[in-house]
């Protein structure tokens, strides 16, 4: 049972990388579109920065929800664990 809540939670945090890592390629490409298309169709104005700052805003936010929730995974089990203790208190309380 251990091995497969292990399992389970590195297959989640491989999905979030994966998710984040395909996210900034597409980041990535799109804003190279987007500054080619800046560059032919109107080059006295650089009006590709507010997509690109926008969504690199998006994108940071992104990239802090799956590589800083990992402290936050120990964090959490620690508050499972004392509400579980809890929770047995009570029941043996009710008793």
């Amino acid at each position: 049972m251990e091995h497969q809540e292990a399992y389970e939670k590195a297959r989640k945090r491989v999905e979030a990388k994966i998710g984040f890592y395909i996210h900034l390629a597409v980041y990535f490409g799109v804003n190279l579109l987007l500054l080619i298309i800046n560059l032919l169709a109107s080059p006295h104005y650089l009006w590709f920065k507010w997509p690109l700052m926008g969504w690199g805003i998006g994108l940071f936010f992104h990239g802090l929800g799956v590589f800083a929730s990992f402290r936050g995974d120990s964090i959490k089990k620690q508050m499972i664990e004392k509400e579980m203790e809890a929770m047995r208190k009570r029941e043996v309380d009710d008793k």
